[in-house]
């Protein structure tokens, strides 16, 4: 099998959930398919981030200029490549591409904002809507419907991914597969008790502290915190980070002196965070999977976190569950968290569990197995329309 995998995310200096499923699990394929030839294409952006592949793995770089070249490789120059170099399966992982017209296509599908109505889009909670924001949601908007309609199998991360895909699309069921995030290899709980220290001496972290994402629901953790006993407020503080400025709420926590905020913390400091943390409050509006709840757990941060979407599939018995908006209930499970170290200590030995049972390799086994599903399998996966 001749496989092409769009691995364009490696080569353009990117952050996030869609790279951190690129750079782990085509390594993880890599690793399976020493009788399959693979080809990665990435483009000549920023330096690609693989390196020493296997001998059957092949790395095309494709040339970019501007947006415009992104563009015109998303549209027809990376097809192209992929027919000139005889591609049978045509993988691409950041949620719509346009494979060979002899080949066969499979599309991860992150979650199923991309195929929402962009009224839905445009209203969704904590997006701040810009010009280009706006230009670059229609754009995937449109590229990933497009992209349907040519693929034979989809991808997703979690069962409630694909739930809410086949709300949005008519795609066939069986031709839906989800295959789970996992945790990456930097991860672990940092005990030494030097390299914590200079974190929080760097910080300027005097106090215990509550983890939270800045940019997932901060309001409901801001509320949620000054429903707390004064005693718990005062011992404690909320450590907001977040990869761009946050929500107004953060600012607003921060002036009030329960708060600091961390702006793209290095992902070492952020790692020795989730192990120093008293707990994570993660009450997000929705996850496709929730990446940063198998962060926690697999550094020892006790969960709390929505009770919506994904999260409850990723986190199982390792977390305590709340509404998103129910900061009386955050309250109450922060309380018990900061105040109980004995309930404490059992979320982060299920969290431990809990995490261990995600793996790439487990997720690359799934994924190699959709590719010779989609390389003997009949039609493209989208159902036409019925006649009204």
């Amino acid at each position: 099998m001749r496989i092409g995998i769009d691995v364009r995310y490696l080569s353009h200096g990117l952050v996030g959930g869609v790279h951190t499923y690129i750079k782990h699990v085509v390594p993880a394929l890599c690793s399976l398919v020493a009788e399959h030839t693979v080809v990665l294409y990435a483009d000549t952006k920023c330096p690609f981030e693989l390196h020493n592949l296997p001998a059957n793995v092949t790395v095309r770089l494709l040339p970019w200029r501007n947006a415009a070249s992104s563009v015109g490789l998303d549209v027809w120059g990376l097809r192209q490549a992929m027919e000139q170099d005889g591609i049978e399966v045509a993988h691409f992982p950041a949620n719509y591409g346009f494979g060979p017209r002899n080949g066969r296509t499979v599309v991860t599908l992150h979650d199923a904002m991309t195929l929402m109505p962009l009224s839905h889009v445009f209203r969704s909670k904590g997006t701040r809507q810009t010009p280009r924001v706006a230009a670059m949601t229609l754009y995937l908007h449109l590229c990933s419907h497009a992209a349907l309609r040519g693929a034979y199998m989809l991808l997703t991360v979690s069962e409630h991914a694909k739930r809410d895909i086949l709300r949005y699309c008519r795609f066939r069921p069986e031709r839906i597969v989800p295959v789970p995030h996992a945790p990456t290899p930097d991860l672990r709980r940092v005990s030494d008790t030097t390299t914590l220290a200079d974190v929080r001496q760097r910080y300027s972290l005097e106090k215990p502290f509550v983890l939270a994402d800045g940019l997932k629901n901060p309001a409901a953790v801001v509320r949620a915190w000054r429903r707390l006993p004064a005693s718990l407020r005062s011992s404690h503080q909320i450590v907001f980070f977040s990869r761009r400025e946050p929500l107004p709420i953060v600012a607003e926590a921060v002036h009030e002196g329960i708060a600091r905020l961390l702006l793209r913390p290095s992902r070492e400091d952020l790692i020795a965070l989730y192990s120093m943390a008293k707990a994570f409050v993660f009450p997000s509006w929705l996850e496709g999977f929730g990446i940063p709840l198998l962060e926690a757990m697999t550094c020892g941060a006790p969960v709390i976190c929505a009770d919506n979407s994904a999260l409850p599939e990723v986190a199982s018995t390792a977390a305590l569950y709340a509404n998103a908006e129910d900061d009386a209930q955050i309250a109450r499970h922060l309380e018990s968290v900061l105040s109980d170290p004995a309930q404490a200590q059992q979320l982060r030995e299920l969290g431990f569990a809990r995490a261990a049972q995600f793996s790439w390799a487990s997720s690359a086994r799934q994924i190699l197995a959709v590719y010779q599903q989609a390389l003997h399998g009949g039609q493209p996966g989208l159902l036409a329309r019925q006649p009204s």
